[in-house]
């Protein structure tokens, strides 16, 4: 699990170039093709492309063992004989993150939806409405996009100038909490009470 978490982080800071591009251009290039296409004309056109591949590669295989009279098998041999099942334990543990996220996320909308903070409901509010005009503006697919973009160039932009970045953070979140600070104050029953 680290392991991956190293990989992902790799590829989203472009420590290979080659391997980022591959990624960024491939899942860019499948979101500009669901833009045009139906999910389904787009996994019928990958799976034939993937299929013309393979089918083409056996194929100069087969003719190239003959010509040669060599016996070297199957191309794909290696992949047909490796071991491809989830076990019982890994779908558990997917099963089980998968749980305690949905519960987590069921609590909280709960705790929103019926004003156990004012302040907190408040906010989810506000955050809908903003979400309404987002979603005037652009559609699930283009969020997508811009969030695949955003990915793979915030980071690296974070990374060469996180100095000025985080100066300009920090005051915009001063001036939020005094704003939030202001608003909780004159909102009746709006303060957090101390635990």
């Amino acid at each position: 699990n680290k392991k991956n978490k190293e990989r992902s982080i790799d590829l989203l800071y472009w420590r290979n170039v080659k391997q980022s591009g591959a990624v960024f251009s491939s899942v860019l290039l499948l979101l500009f093709s669901l833009t045009q296409f139906s999910v389904v004309s787009v996994g019928a056109y990958l799976a034939l492309a993937a299929l013309s591949a393979t089918i083409s590669f056996r194929i100069y295989k087969s003719v190239l063992q003959a010509v040669q009279k060599t016996d070297e098998g199957h191309p794909f041999k290696s992949y047909l004989e490796m071991e491809i099942a989830l076990s019982q334990d890994q779908i558990s543990k997917y099963a089980d993150k998968i749980l305690l996220y949905t519960n987590t996320c069921m609590k909280e909308l709960r705790r929103l939806f019926l004003v156990q903070d004012l302040v907190d409901s408040l906010k989810f509010a506000v955050l809908m409405w903003l979400l309404t005009y987002v979603g005037a503006l652009f559609n699930g697919l283009t969020l997508l996009i811009l969030a695949v973009v955003s990915m793979f160039t915030m980071p690296v932009v974070y990374e060469k100038h996180q100095a000025q970045i985080d100066q300009y953070v920090g005051l915009i979140r001063t001036q939020v909490n005094s704003v939030v600070g202001k608003i909780q104050a004159k909102i009746p029953g709006a303060k957090r009470k101390e635990e």
